[in-house]
């Protein structure tokens, strides 16, 4: 079998160069196709070359479906709205879809599980080793820990450019912890304190965040108790780590039956 041929959309902001970047440099991946919306100020330029990596004769266009058709995979970290576009796209043409994209509501989670159908998809709030390995001691802790002795607080900060909060991570994160305990994160979960809020109710996890200047992304889960405090935290200091981790999850979705997975399937974490 040789290289899995990948799609990059949004391929002109600063993910997707960076994604150009990490297919470019991983054995067993090529770049096949990089796509951006009608009217971009990218359309047309060589791929490569925009990435910084040297032309490599893939030019930025503006059709998905062609660029799907030709494809094994496609690497996505756009929008919500992009995002259940181009599922719907890589079920028609049975590829692996590769899903980064975070804020998505339940409305668009349903579509990428009815997409996933027909296409093998991958989607993660962070597609990070070390963030998903941290998710797994997040569910251990919480399952160690007494609701009723120790508080969970989820703190975060990204960079002043990001749109949804809190971000995708701390909510993988915050999933992770309501596993633990067995409950439900949308039931136990606290964004916004404000004003006179009350005493802090038991089992419940609260949520902090904080938008400023370039953070790449930092989050911390706090379990707090009576006396002592356990913190378990990771620092993204560089953006190749998410894009290695997208190439390497459609590098393991290539052989895999259609579904919906997600980065502890690729890691062996589940």
């Amino acid at each position: 079998m040789g290289d899995m041929g990948l799609v990059v959309v949004g391929a002109g902001g600063r993910m997707g160069q960076t994604l150009i970047r990490a297919v470019h440099t991983m054995e067993g991946a090529r770049l096949v196709g990089a796509v951006e919306r009608p009217g971009s100020p990218h359309l047309g330029k060589d791929a490569g070359e925009l990435a910084g990596i040297g032309i490599v004769n893939v030019e930025i266009g503006d059709d998905p479906l062609a660029a799907f058709a030709k494809a094994d995979g496609v690497l996505d970290f756009t929008t919500p709205r992009a995002t259940v576009e181009f599922a719907g796209y890589a079920a028609q043409a049975r590829i692996v879809h590769v899903v980064g994209t975070t804020g998505l509501s339940d409305e668009d989670e349903a579509a990428v599980a009815a997409a996933a159908r027909h296409a093998t998809i991958v989607k993660s709030g962070n597609m990070s080793l070390g963030v998903n390995l941290l998710s797994v001691l997040v569910r251990q802790a919480a399952k160690a820990l007494d609701a009723a002795d120790f508080d969970i607080e989820i703190l975060e900060m990204h960079h002043r450019h990001k749109v949804d909060a809190p971000s995708g991570t701390a909510l993988l994160l915050g999933a992770a912890a309501a596993e633990g305990r067995d409950e439900n994160l949308a039931e136990k979960s606290i964004r916004v304190r404000d004003g006179h809020t009350g005493a802090r109710e038991a089992g419940t996890i609260g949520f902090a965040t904080l938008r400023g200047g370039s953070v790449v992304g930092e989050h911390s889960v706090i379990l707090a108790g009576t006396g002592e405090r356990i913190v378990l935290s990771h620092h993204a200091e560089d953006r190749t780590i998410f894009a290695r981790g997208a190439v390497k999850a459609a590098l393991w979705a290539r052989e895999k039956k259609p579904g919906l997975y997600s980065m502890l399937d690729v890691l062996g974490l589940a």
